[in-house]
């Protein structure tokens, strides 16, 4: 294991694993990382072959439960090994759950962490830590001070992640990162 040998060299350096498209990967990651980034839109049922984004307030809650029965493994692995988890909500990847009700919006993806915070908090995981990822800066900014609205309404003190996805390189990517992370850092998110 590639954990044990960099152990073994002397690297204490803690390893994350950055888990985007398949949560059965999480639940086999968790076992050998302090940390663990999952993305809620993956959590969630995805509807084939339709553009139907209507959810009923029925469905909505069926499909949200769904979710926490497949994040229950992954709390489970992650308490026990005392691994933290990073909610990375995706502006590109929003569930049709979080689409049928909020669309694509930065309220749409504070919202999609918001859930996924409930149910850690309801099963009593609370190494967390949350970012809001866009490769739009103004989104990523609104959708993280939204979260941290909602979060304080909520009396939940989670650490923030900031960082704009897919800046570039360069100066451009430089200019972009300085303003969004800049923004939030003046607004004491983050800090």
């Amino acid at each position: 294991l590639v954990k044990h040998e960099l152990r073994k060299l002397g690297f204490n350096t803690p390893l994350i694993a950055d888990i985007h498209f398949n949560p059965n990967a999480a639940l086999e990651a968790a076992k050998y990382v302090e940390k663990i980034r999952i993305n809620p839109g993956n959590y969630s049922d995805k509807r084939l072959l339709t553009d139907r984004f209507d959810y009923t307030d029925d469905e909505y809650l069926a499909d949200l439960e769904k979710a926490e029965e497949r994040i229950l493994p992954l709390l489970e692995i992650c308490g026990k090994n005392n691994v933290a988890i990073l909610i990375g909500v995706n502006h590109g990847s929003l569930s049709d759950r979080i689409m049928s009700r909020y669309g694509d919006t930065p309220l749409g993806m504070a919202q999609s962490a918001m859930e996924f915070l409930k149910i850690c908090a309801k099963h009593n995981f609370h190494s967390i830590v949350v970012i809001m990822k866009s490769s739009n800066t103004r989104i990523m900014v609104q959708a993280t001070r939204t979260l941290a609205i909602l979060m304080d309404k909520e009396g939940m003190s989670y650490p923030f992640h900031l960082g704009v996805t897919e800046a570039g390189e360069g100066e451009d990517g430089r200019i972009k990162s300085a303003v969004g992370i800049g923004a939030l850092l003046a607004d004491g998110i983050g800090d």
